[in-house]
């Protein structure tokens, strides 16, 4: 299957593109799909060890099954004032 990744601010800094096209197992998971950012993007190493997510615009856990033609937002930590 075919997963869409959407990278935010620093994210896609650490990313150096908007989005990605990643292939995964029919059995993949949100988890599984970090992994192979961390591997295949160096920079996502930077991720942290639990990414805020949100899988077709709903906040989700790392234990969420993925479909094909999903889309896989990493929303970044945001601070202010």
């Amino acid at each position: 299957m075919i997963v869409r990744s959407l990278f935010f601010a620093q994210y896609r800094d650490f990313a150096g593109a908007d989005e990605l096209a990643v292939e995964l197992p029919d059995t993949a998971t949100v988890a599984d799909l970090v992994t192979r950012l961390r591997v295949d993007r160096s920079g996502l190493a930077k991720l942290p060890s639990t990414p805020v997510v949100a899988v077709n615009m709903d906040y989700a856990p790392l234990a969420t099954a993925l479909r094909d033609g999903d889309e896989v937002a990493f929303i970044p930590p945001v601070a202010g004032g």
